[in-house]
């Protein structure tokens, strides 16, 4: 199934479709200054809409500290909960209702490679990979950033 993604970072715009998919749009706040690490440009619930097939969606990404599920993000559309959470340096695993529908690869480029299980639906594809390439995938296990954090401490 063919995906187009069309990431502008520093507008702060996603708008994920496809042939068969919903399109799914993402909008960071206008005016709202970008931040260096998240593709979309934030990751504050409050300056973030997001639509799915024109319909509104409720979107949550977590603060993104030092556990690899700080770096969650929820969303409720459709009457389904899907959740995307990092589980190795570079890939994410997407869930519907607790169920694992998928596992994507995005290093916040715009571009998502994914894999998906039997029964992922459009629906799980387009938020899934809107969900990649708006916030990327994979972090560092705990112990690795607090031994990057200590190390910057040591003069």
């Amino acid at each position: 199934m063919y995906v187009q993604i069309d990431l502008d970072g520093p507008a702060g715009t996603l708008r994920v479709s496809g042939h068969g998919l919903p399109t799914v749009e993402l909008v960071r706040a206008p005016g709202t200054e970008p931040d260096a690490h998240t593709p979309i440009g934030t990751r504050k619930a409050a300056l973030l809409r997001l639509t799915v097939d024109g319909e509104p969606a409720v979107v949550r990404p977590a603060r993104g500290r030092l556990l690899r599920r700080s770096y969650r993000v929820d969303v409720r559309t459709g009457g389904h909960r899907h959740r995307l959470v990092p589980t190795s340096y570079d890939t994410s695993r997407l869930t519907r209702d607790g169920r694992r529908v998928g596992s994507l690869i995005s290093s916040g480029d715009g571009r998502v490679t994914d894999t998906w299980e039997d029964g992922a639906t459009p629906l799980d594809i387009a938020v899934g990979t809107a969900l990649a390439a708006a916030f990327g995938t994979g972090a560092a296990p705990w112990f690795e950033t607090v031994g990057d954090i200590v190390s910057e401490l040591i003069p």
